[in-house]
């Protein structure tokens, strides 16, 4: 649901045509010597959630800081809803909302104090500030710590503080460094609901994450980068559809590698705590109807899983094929 200005008492931002979320076009970032960002391009559309995605070392960090207009890049340009920052820095910095993978600011002031003062830094109206904190402390379940200092919050807690300061000003693009960490297993579900919510209202979301079973069910689409240089860009839809590695345990796990055999089906045995095989299935019909086979030949399936999620599964065969 679109937030009403008027009900918050923040004055309605005037029109101008979005021109489909973030992008970087060729965007090259070095460091001395280092190249830390070699002619990349991004591209998140407004109304949906997209992974960022690469190992440590990739470019995800500076990437994003060009992305938030913090850091200029040496080539290349970076738009935000049609604007580029280099000539409309201000108009950019009031349509981005940046959450760092650390709080790192002000831990002796009060949670509504923080974002009471990143409210006036924004210029939003003196009279609407209150209500717009309340609303924000309470949507990220920070209300009973709102007076508590923020070096006392949790890692957890933290992060909820730090992912309402990023909306504070209701921004059209998100950028998110990590913003799962921390959270404990309830909040991560709140997390993935919430974004789906602000995608849902018409936001360009981007997730730079390690934990990829979590994208799966947050993101729409995925860029992969590596190296500083960016190597695919994947649906998520897409990714799943192009099949992944299922986990299978059995009773007996000689019968479960005779009848894998009989079938046809390439497999391989996991070494872990309980015996296993995992093999690649394209699609859930294919997993159904294996399944079943196993269960009609009288296969005593213990236990029956995707073993990867569909974006793990993709960066792990970049990751083989890099090797």
């Amino acid at each position: 649901m679109t937030e009403n200005w008027d009900r918050i008492g923040i004055p309605a931002q005037p029109e101008s045509p979005r021109q489909d979320g973030i992008s970087a076009t060729a965007v090259s970032r070095s460091f001395g010597q280092v190249h830390a960002v070699e002619h990349m391009d991004f591209h998140a559309p407004s109304g949906k959630v997209t992974a960022l995605i690469g190992p440590n070392g990739a470019g995800k960090t500076t990437l994003l800081l060009m992305l938030a207009s913090l850091l200029a890049p040496d080539s290349g340009t970076v738009t935000v809803d049609g604007l580029d920052p280099q000539h409309h820095r201000a108009e950019v910095r009031k349509r981005i909302g940046w959450m760092p993978d650390t709080l790192g600011v002000w831990e002796s002031l009060t949670a509504r104090e923080i974002l009471t003062q990143i409210a006036r830094f924004y210029r939003l109206p003196k009279a609407g500030i209150p209500q717009r904190v309340t609303e924000m402390l309470d949507r990220v379940r920070l209300s009973d710590l709102a007076d508590q200092p923020a070096r006392v919050l949790s890692r957890g807690q933290q992060q909820r503080l730090s992912l309402a300061r990023a909306l504070i000003h209701d921004p059209s693009v998100l950028l998110l460094d990590e913003p799962a960490s921390g959270l404990d297993p309830g909040s991560r579900v709140e997390l993935r609901v919430m974004l789906r919510q602000l995608a849902a209202e018409g936001k360009s979301i981007v997730v730079s994450s390690h934990v990829l079973s979590e994208l799966d069910e947050i993101a729409d689409a995925a860029v992969f980068v590596n190296r500083g240089k960016t190597v695919r860009h994947q649906t998520t839809d897409a990714a799943a559809a192009s099949g992944r590695r299922y986990a299978i345990s059995a009773t007996d796990g000689a019968a479960l590698a005779a009848k894998l055999t009989d079938l046809g089906l390439a497999f391989r045995v996991e070494d872990g705590r309980r015996p296993a095989v995992s093999l690649v299935l394209l699609n859930d019909d294919d997993a159904a109807r294996l399944l079943r086979d196993l269960v009609l030949a009288g296969v005593g399936v213990s236990s029956f899983a995707p073993a990867s999620g569909a974006l793990e599964e993709t960066y792990m065969n970049l990751e083989g094929e890099r090797r």
